[in-house]
């Protein structure tokens, strides 16, 4: 299975969620390939934000070898799966689909922990580092439930 996270600037959501779902599935023993990307182009090249990064290395996730890139139209190629953080970022993606097919692999992250609501995450960019703890809680909170939904397998990843 491949499975793409986006956000806007793909330095704090994306790469947060990338590594907590790389981390459970190499816990669950799960060949699968993750990545993240923005819909901007804002930081191409750039490291997660280092409040990202902070976070993720209290458990144990290394994301310092991320580097943000944008989301393009062959995404839709490579990913059987799309997961946008927020609406803006879904529509930024929608834009780009190449057919209502492809549109079909798009879902909102957080509809694994609220179905069909396409509930944000709060992107942590705009507030101080006490909003990344959180955002880490809810990404990890809705990695664990996609990875229920794709394989039917309870999770072994749990900060708390």
């Amino acid at each position: 299975m491949k499975i793409l996270m986006v956000c806007l600037g793909n330095i704090c959501r994306s790469p947060i969620a990338e590594g907590v779902m790389q981390h459970i599935v190499r816990e669950q023993g799960l060949d699968w390939q993750i990545d993240s990307a923005g819909t901007n182009n804002y930081h191409t090249g750039e490291s997660p934000h280092r409040s990202s990064q902070k976070v993720c290395r209290q458990y144990g996730i290394d994301i310092s070898h991320q580097r943000a890139r944008q989301f393009r139209s062959s995404d839709f190629d490579t990913y059987d799966h799309i997961l946008v953080m927020a609406a803006d970022v879904y529509d930024d993606v929608s834009r780009l689909a190449p057919s209502e097919t492809a549109l079909q692999k798009v879902h909102f992250f957080l509809d694994s922990l609220s179905p069909g609501k396409q509930a944000s995450v709060p992107d942590p960019w705009y507030g101080d580092e006490s909003g990344y703890a959180p955002v880490f809680d809810l990404i990890q909170r809705g990695c664990n439930a996609w990875l229920t939904f794709f394989t039917g397998n309870t999770p072994i990843f749990n900060r708390s």
